[in-house]
């Protein structure tokens, strides 16, 4: 749809929002698709601050009216209504007002495991009877705020816009006669063939069900640890790329139940094997034209949008051949030296738990704990992994990646607008570069160390406008406040018999 940035001021933002010129036409072709497709009930779903998805289900009779008023739910709902270790409700108390989530019509889509139910993100905003600033969008809604912040980058960047995919671990485990995981469904052998047909059946579920709801699978593997698959879709403009990598974690855990597996999305849970990574591969693009691919579908079980990708137009990562014939162009340089600025600072969001730095401390697994690049070089943080494209690997499976998306646009913008040099790439091993005397920053090496280096970087900061880094600071805070206040079975074998 159009961007609001440039509706009327004399409306609040919710006002100008669903008043969008085309917005009413979309919501008439829900209503055809409803009826083609047999539609009876809807989840109208929103993100909260971990990346969970949250919102509420109302029966497809309602469609219209919903479209136009939209659902409430409170406030606290955006940090999971959970309490902090001091029983206060993180982020807002239960004095506070009730969000109105609006929903964006071109990402409505049939569920396929069930095909009676269908699903529609939805923007946030304060509630209309709100005292201050009534319908403004609500800051603490990371979806809106990536919209927002990448319609500003291309405002400020003559339509330079980014295109990312990402590549999602996650490992399938048993269950044990408790209910709790009991191991991986396969061994933890890398790109092993029978160990991927192991899962033959899981893999084809999953795959049937993203083509229904518009991803493009394009390529998929078994990872180095037990039950871990990799399975990738087509890149893509960077809030689609969020919505489908939400779509693929909620079609996961479908096809989990439906074998009676686990679809775990825990970066470490098995140390001396590989964690759950999701490297980002990131490139910043002018021009190209939206393409619907249907992805050999007789009839799109859902909106246009949810099916259409970005095509065409000029890829600045690219090389520039006057310069040289493999370092990113000038664009792409800048970029680079944005992230490695901010590289701190990004840790606090794409390792956003306390067991992320499990996955960065366990030595010998490739873990990007470095702030340097090179071409096809894993052992820092930053490598040009084809030529237009490069790959952060501070990121895990845990990530919310709508604060991901937001947080690397401000550090490309940052690099661009300072004209920040990376330096030379890296090639060798970066282990062995240091004992040679290299210097080289290092990531923060636990979450409480990750915030504190988020705390001090306005650009990064600034990913999270309003309310979001309050609540968002809050909450990991309190996290890592509890876990250093827990005893654990580490504690116990480490200390219970040191002494006398």
């Amino acid at each position: 749809m159009t961007s609001v940035l440039s509706q009327s001021e004399t409306l609040t933002h919710l006002e100008a929002y669903v008043a969008q010129a085309e917005r009413a036409e979309l919501v008439k072709q829900v209503r055809a698709k409803i009826d083609e497709l047999g539609i009876q009930y809807i989840y109208y779903q929103f993100i909260s601050v971990t990346g969970r998805i949250t919102g509420k289900g109302v029966p497809a009779s309602h469609w219209e009216s919903t479209a136009e008023r939209g659902i409430q739910l409170v406030y606290g709902a955006m940090a999971n209504l959970f309490l902090d270790r001091y029983g206060n409700y993180i982020g807002y108390g239960p004095e506070a007002s009730e969000l109105v989530a609006i929903p964006d019509p071109d990402t409505f889509c049939q569920l396929p495991w069930d095909k009676r139910v269908a699903r529609v993100y939805c923007t946030c905003f304060r509630n209309r009877e709100e005292p201050e600033a009534p319908g403004a969008y609500l800051t603490a809604d990371c979806r809106g705020n990536l919209r927002r912040i990448h319609e500003q980058f291309q405002m400020e960047h003559n339509g330079l816009h980014l295109r990312h995919g990402t590549e999602p671990e996650m490992m399938w485990l048993k269950k044990g006669p408790d209910g709790k995981p009991n191991g991986g469904a396969t061994q933890p052998y890398c790109y092993h063939i029978d160990q991927f047909e192991q899962l033959r059946p899981v893999v084809l579920r999953v795959i049937e069900y993203c083509n229904a709801m518009g991803l493009d699978m394009i390529q998929g593997d078994h990872e180095d640890a037990p039950g871990q698959l990799e399975l990738n879709f087509m890149f893509d403009d960077a809030l689609r790329t969020c919505d489908r990598l939400t779509t693929y974690r909620q079609i996961c855990a479908q096809v989990a139940r439906e074998f009676d597996l686990i679809a775990c999305f825990m970066s470490k849970p098995f140390m001396g094997l590989s964690a759950n990574g999701c490297h980002h591969n990131l490139s910043l693009w002018y021009g190209g034209d939206d393409t619907v691919n249907d992805l050999g579908l007789e009839t799109l079980p859902g909106a246009e949008g949810v099916f259409r990708y970005r095509k065409g137009g000029e890829n600045t990562f690219l090389p520039d051949p006057e310069l040289s014939k493999t370092k990113p162009g000038p664009i792409g340089l800048q970029s680079i030296g944005g992230v490695i600025e901010h590289l701190g600072a990004l840790t606090a969001i794409g390792c956003s738990t306390v067991n992320s730095y499990r996955r960065l401390w366990d030595t010998g697994l490739w873990a990007p704990v470095y702030a340097d690049w090179g071409f096809q070089n894993r052992t820092c943080g930053l490598r040009v992994s084809a030529p237009g494209r490069f790959e952060y690997r501070a990121v895990d499976s845990m990530v919310n990646p709508y604060l991901m998306a937001a947080a690397i646009i401000k550090a490309f913008d940052d690099g661009i607008k300072r004209n920040l040099d990376p330096g030379e790439p890296e090639e060798r091993n970066l282990y062995e570069a240091m004992e040679a005397g290299k210097q080289v920053k290092k990531l923060p090496m636990s979450l409480g160390d990750a915030l504190q280096r988020l705390d001090e970087d306005e650009v990064i900061k600034s990913a999270m406008p309003g309310e979001m880094y309050r609540v968002y600071s809050w909450y990991k805070r309190d996290e890592w406040e509890k876990f250093l206040a827990t005893t654990t079975e580490w504690d116990t074998e480490m200390y219970l018999s040191c002494l006398p």
